[in-house]
């Protein structure tokens, strides 16, 4: 069952989700502004952190700043932002931060549920509407089609390479791509080098950038 830990300001929408996911998930804490969530994940190291982007707190960032402040950790805790709020400045926002998917609050307890599980399987997810935002701030001109990848691009990279690349890119940790391919990490850390300068990017989420643009993932 997937650990889960709820951030939102609001006590009485907490427990009103909490009672909505049942035995979906393992509900392991609570937290209602920057500084208590971001504490909460550093010590119950949640598979999921499900986030509202408006916080209370901190040096004002919300959400986002909360993803910022655990860097560290994602790929072992991914964040799912649920959101009353669908503006592009705040989905982009916190997926520019290092969240793995972004809903609304109009979503059902089980809608929800599967949410929790796409994110913590290591995929992305958005609610309809959503995705076109995350296409448009990683380079998609709005209502244009999205970036092929070419052949030249994806021949630079061999087969394991790029095995690598999109697990990578859909927040997989390097222990998960190992135990996923069979591989050691450090087999994984010399894969994802050789894949970041044959590209000519410079961290994991640029590559996540990348390959939603080419829609590879």
């Amino acid at each position: 069952m997937t650990r889960v830990i709820i951030v939102d300001d609001h006590s009485i929408f907490r427990t009103g989700l909490r009672t909505d996911l049942g035995d979906a998930v393992e509900v392991v804490g609570e937290a209602g502004d920057v500084d208590a969530a971001v504490r909460a994940i550093e010590t119950l190291r949640p598979e999921v952190v499900l986030l509202d982007v408006h916080l209370p707190g901190g040096a004002g960032g919300g959400g986002a700043e909360v993803v910022r402040r655990s860097a560290a950790l994602l790929g072992e805790v991914r964040f799912l932002a649920l959101s009353v709020s669908d503006s592009a400045e705040d989905v982009v926002g916190v997926i520019r931060a290092g969240a793995r998917g972004y809903i609304t609050k109009a979503s059902s307890g089980a809608e929800v549920a599967s949410a929790v599980a796409t994110v913590a399987a290591g995929d992305a997810v958005f609610s309809p509407r959503l995705a076109g935002f995350v296409l448009d701030a990683f380079g998609t001109a709005a209502g244009a089609p999205a970036v092929a990848a070419s052949d030249d691009e994806l021949d630079r990279l061999s087969a394991r390479e790029q095995e690598v690349m999109r697990l990578i890119a859909r927040g997989y940790a390097y222990k998960e791509v190992a135990s996923h391919l069979y591989i050691s990490i450090k087999t994984v850390e010399t894969h994802v080098s050789s894949v970041l300068r044959k590209l000519q990017l410079s961290s994991r989420h640029e590559l996540t950038a990348w390959a939603l643009e080419r829609r590879l993932l």
